[in-house]
């Protein structure tokens, strides 16, 4: 490790010269540095701690202590690859296996999600003998070049975007701003029927569907949890564990068990989490994929995936899990989020929607509650005032106004309550500007559904919506 110490304009300057400039970076205008962190704390050049509310690849804690002292021993004694006999890759295989259906036995260890998923996509075609997959309409499943096909959250941003022809988008399943919500009579078989009509095509046009992908619970997709659905898509289903797994939906170690005991999906990805920080990822699936994938007769073959250090840091994660009973964690704790903040929908109309499970929870903005239009601006003004109030928050999905928790799982009741303290104080002060703005321009617009029933509303203003006299408070 270099000595050399950077001021942080130095360092932005050298990071503008030598890294592409599509590696973008959180709060553009006014960067972070951080340079160390611990638990759920994150601190920069100056030692200032922020509350770190982001990092899902955190998942047991920055640095844990017992996670890096595994690395470091195992580093001192030997990293090689899997060509060699080691027990620590048979060793984690078993604890990993131990927490998935007994079908789910077979694991193949790699170095990232975006591979995790392309060799998950590779298992499924040489399995069914078929090339076209069904994926989510704002699904996000890695950034190479056959996940990019796979991901509308990517490939929607590019202007000539043309949609692999076997390649198949059904709509999100999300009950707030979806094709089917929640005042329909069964969102659930209304999305399933919408897969089975993708089916139905891709048969008339003799083609068959090697898998349906999708994530367990969509992340960049803005927090969104299907309802119960079973959905059989004539192929293998492929459950992306990437962002939602080992244990942070509090009820369950994987969220793909969200959707009841009987579903057990034919491969599932893993990674972010898995190591902590540390790169690695995993695709777990059964025998007889694993045996169609071997018997193409070309050798699968990892340099890095599974190696000793690598296994050691996941055998340390899954004991971290437990024995500091993260899983119930997030349960309680993000069971206390979720009530703070409902607390704060009846208070803040630009709250429209609450959803999560356990430690993975969105808040939605919108402009108005009865046309759901997104509070996009909005959103962005919270993080940065956040950022001001030294915690860091994210937003995301399709129109970037859903607040995104997904906090290393050590996160604290007394974190969830600061971190909503702070909301209320900025929301309040939206609102008010707002008011203000509204009140000295008396005319016609939509802005009174946005207000709850039985709470005093600015009088109606003229054309402007709150984007455009947003947040100079």
């Amino acid at each position: 490790m270099s000595t050399e110490k950077l001021n942080k304009k130095k360092t932005i300057d050298l990071r503008k010269k030598h890294i592409g400039p599509s590696c973008k970076i959180f709060f553009s205008h006014d960067p972070i540095k951080i340079i160390q962190a611990k638990g759920q704390y994150m601190y920069d050049e100056t030692g200032q701690r922020y509350l770190d509310c982001i990092n899902n690849v955190a998942h047991v804690g920055h640095c844990h202590p017992d996670v890096v002292k595994a690395g470091a021993q195992q580093m001192e004694q030997l990293n090689t690859n899997t060509r060699f006999l080691h027990d620590n890759l048979v060793l984690y295989a078993q604890k990993l296996q131990a927490t998935l259906p007994d079908k789910l036995s077979v694991c193949y260890f790699v170095n990232s999600g975006s591979e995790a998923n392309d060799l998950a996509l590779r298992l499924a075609r040489q399995y069914s003998g078929h090339k076209d997959i069904i994926t989510l309409e704002n699904a996000y499943h890695g950034h190479i070049s056959s996940l990019i096909d796979i991901s509308p959250y990517k490939f929607h941003q590019l202007s000539d975007a043309e949609l692999n022809p076997f390649v198949h988008v059904a709509p999100s399943p999300d009950v707030y701003r979806g094709k089917y919500r929640a005042d329909h009579f069964d969102p659930a078989t209304a999305y399933a029927d919408e897969v089975k009509d993708i089916i139905e095509k891709v048969h008339k046009k003799g083609g068959k569907i090697a898998a349906f992908i999708a994530e367990s619970l969509q992340s960049c997709g803005g927090q969104v949890i299907p309802p119960a659905a079973g959905i059989d898509a004539g192929g293998l289903f492929i459950a992306d564990e990437v962002q939602v797994g080992f244990g942070r939906v509090g009820t369950n170690f994987w969220a793909f068990q969200l959707q009841g005991e009987d579903f057990v999906p034919d491969i599932v990805t893993m990674g972010k989490p898995i190591g902590n920080g540390h790169p690695m990822s995993c695709v777990v699936t059964t025998k007889e994929v694993a045996e169609a994938f071997m018997s193409s007769g070309m050798e699968y073959f990892n340099t890095f995936g599974g190696n000793p250090v690598s296994c050691a840091i996941g055998l340390a994660v899954l004991d971290v899990i437990v024995k500091e009973d993260l899983q119930g964690n997030a349960l309680r704790v993000g069971q206390h989020l979720t009530d703070l903040l409902e607390k704060q929908k009846e208070k803040h109309p630009l709250i429209g929607d609450i959803r999560g499970c356990g430690l993975f929870v969105g808040v939605e903005l919108v402009r108005d509650r009865l046309t759901l239009t997104p509070a996009t601006a909005e959103a962005q003004e919270v993080i940065y005032k956040l950022k001001e109030q030294h915690i860091l928050l994210s937003a995301d999905g399709p129109h970037r106004n859903v607040l995104k928790f997904k906090p290393p799982l050590c996160f604290t009741t007394e974190d969830a309550e600061l971190v909503v303290e702070k909301i209320d104080l900025i929301l309040t002060g939206i609102l008010k500007y707002a008011s203000v703005f509204l009140a000295r321009a008396p005319s016609k617009t939509g802005v009174s559904s946005m207000w709850p029933a039985g709470q005093n509303r600015p009088t109606r203003g003229s054309s402007p919506t709150l984007h455009s006299v947003i947040c100079k408070f």
